[in-house]
């Protein structure tokens, strides 16, 4: 903001360059020393924006690659620099390919949707694990002696303890049924307090229910309030419909509990974010209206890209998954299964 005042200051702002407002600025005052200073500080700056986007990307290749997503080949290590040489390569590759045929604006805005894409999964992956977090985890198979004697263990104290795959449906999960205390509905447990709570089940599907209510209302709104060619007897209706909805799961998000088991949620132990559920709300809105503002041309490419991945996804990744032949477990027992696995690499 700061530098925004003092360049206004130096030029009114419909006389600046929109190209290079900075430099412009200081060279209509014959601040020539200032323009070189600037135009440096802009080539390392892109220098450096450019390696934070390519040095993450190699190591998503390896990720994808180690979970059978991708060929093999792009989770090769070099043994020496500990680097992902082939997926690093194969990123410059296409990274280069795109600068070198496509415009700038182009792709700028191509990244664009990608991240607020990336943010708008984040935003309503935080509300999913808030209230509705999912029961079991999939391990890869090559832990099954972990999973094993975590069964074993457990079987001694309790004999409804039970394993199951995800290729066979008729078997049941490993750790079983949750205590019986945990089917027992809260308004039973609250009678003496005058009080009506939702029971667990109701919970979770009343959470799930505003949770979609409320990414629909998000891109109706949206997409309402960004066309303006729309007659208002469609456009203002639509506008109702989705601030309705939006407001409605806000509201019901609010009133009802958050899932106990977001404090013991993966192998990190859950995770910290504020303003729930008001800032992943917030956050859905502003970036599907910024989604939406971003034009057809550029989610006619981003489509191309997305379609790629999901022949990619259902010619190859589907076949070769590691969690193709997963083992399910309860989330409490998963964290017990890691630490005995890291224990054992130790």
């Amino acid at each position: 903001m700061m530098v925004s005042i003092v360049i206004v200051g130096l030029v009114p702002y419909y006389a600046m360059d929109p190209d290079t407002p900075i430099s412009s600025a200081f060279a209509s005052h014959d601040m020539q020393w200032a323009v070189y200073l600037i135009t440096l500080g802009a080539v390392m700056a892109l220098c450096s924006a450019l390696m934070g986007a390519l040095l993450p990307q190699p190591r998503i290749l390896m990720a994808m690659a180690r979970d059978g997503l991708l060929p093999s080949l792009f989770s090769d290590v070099n043994r020496r620099t500990q680097v992902p040489v082939k997926a690093t390569i194969a990123t410059g590759l296409c990274a280069a390919t795109l600068a070198f045929f496509m415009d700038v604006s182009q792709l700028a805005g191509m990244v664009s949707v990608g991240t607020l894409l990336a943010f708008t999964m984040v935003a309503i992956s935080v509300l999913i694990l808030r209230y509705v977090p999912p029961d079991e985890l999939p391990l890869p198979a090559s832990l099954q002696d972990r999973i094993d004697s975590v069964s074993f263990i457990c079987g001694e104290t309790k004999s409804s303890d039970h394993v199951g795959t995800s290729n066979d449906s008729n078997k049941q999960p490993l750790i079983g049924e949750n205590d019986a205390s945990v089917h027992f509905t809260v308004v039973d447990k609250q009678e003496g307090l005058g009080c009506w709570v939702l029971s667990e089940e109701n919970r979770r599907k009343v959470a799930g229910c505003s949770i979609m209510f409320t990414c629909i209302g998000a891109f109706l709104l949206s997409y309402a309030a960004s066309s303006l060619s729309f007659p208002g007897v469609i456009r203002y209706p639509l506008c109702g419909v989705g601030g309705s909805l939006l407001l409605a799961g806000l509201i019901a998000l609010s009133s009802i509990d958050q899932d106990d088991a977001r404090h013991t949620f993966g192998h990190s132990g859950g995770f910290i974010c504020p303003f729930v559920p008001l800032l992943p709300i917030i956050c859905i809105l502003i970036n599907m209206y910024l989604l939406v503002n971003l034009g057809s041309a550029t989610w006619a490419r981003v489509s191309v890209w997305l379609v790629i991945g999901v022949l990619v996804y259902v010619f190859y990744g589907r076949k070769h998954s590691s969690l193709a032949n997963a083992v399910y477990v309860t989330t409490a027992h998963a964290e017990e299964i890691y630490r005995e696995h890291e224990a054992s690499l130790a």
